[in-house]
């Protein structure tokens, strides 16, 4: 069975994003950005993917995304109605009306499109945020890689937000980077 995985950028207290929906806070070290493109290419959007050499390089650990609006909007900001046209896309969502490209398809019931695409073959399902829709889905997550930057936020989206419902993860590897961000896994306990 194929595995939903929220694999998410997150500060050291617990934010994917600011206030503002911004993201570019995370600071970078080149060991860590070697890693992520080795290990998880197809997380990188489309459109950037022959800007950093990754054009043509086969999806690794993916081949699905599910992402919610606020995830999707930016890039809709942008001109992209595709982020991630290498991998299936499905955006949850029930205020966007219509899909902005046939390659992207909108659900109102992301749990029962998780529990169906998980039933499919294939490889694993990238849950991309955000926290809403992770906190909708969390039952039925059954990986988590958060890739911790050595940042305080101070303030912003947190990783999961929904009712109070704890579920216990255990850490099974973390991997530490130069400038001190991890990235570590955790799967249910």
């Amino acid at each position: 069975m194929r595995k939903l995985v929220y694999y998410v950028a997150v500060s050291i207290d617990g934010f994917i994003a600011g206030p503002g929906g911004e993201f570019d806070f995370y600071p970078e070290a080149p060991d860590m950005v070697e890693y992520l493109r080795a290990e998880f290419p197809e997380t990188m959007p489309s459109h950037v993917r022959p800007h950093i050499g990754l054009d043509g390089v086969p999806n690794k650990r993916f081949d699905t995304v599910v992402m919610g609006r606020g995830a999707y909007q930016p890039g809709l900001d942008a001109g992209v109605t595709s982020p991630y046209a290498h991998l299936r896309q499905y955006v949850a969502s029930t205020t966007l009306g219509a899909s902005a490209d046939p390659a992207v398809e909108l659900t109102g019931d992301p749990v029962a499109t998780v529990r169906r695409l998980k039933d499919e073959p294939g490889a694993d399902i990238w849950l991309c945020g955000g926290a809403r829709l992770a906190g909708e889905l969390l039952p039925e997550i059954d990986e988590l890689v958060f890739k911790r930057y050595p940042v305080v936020a101070g303030h912003g989206l947190p990783a999961f937000t929904g009712p109070f419902r704890p579920r216990p993860f255990t850490p099974v590897e973390t991997r530490t980077f130069s400038h001190g961000g991890t990235m570590t896994t955790y799967r249910p306990a």
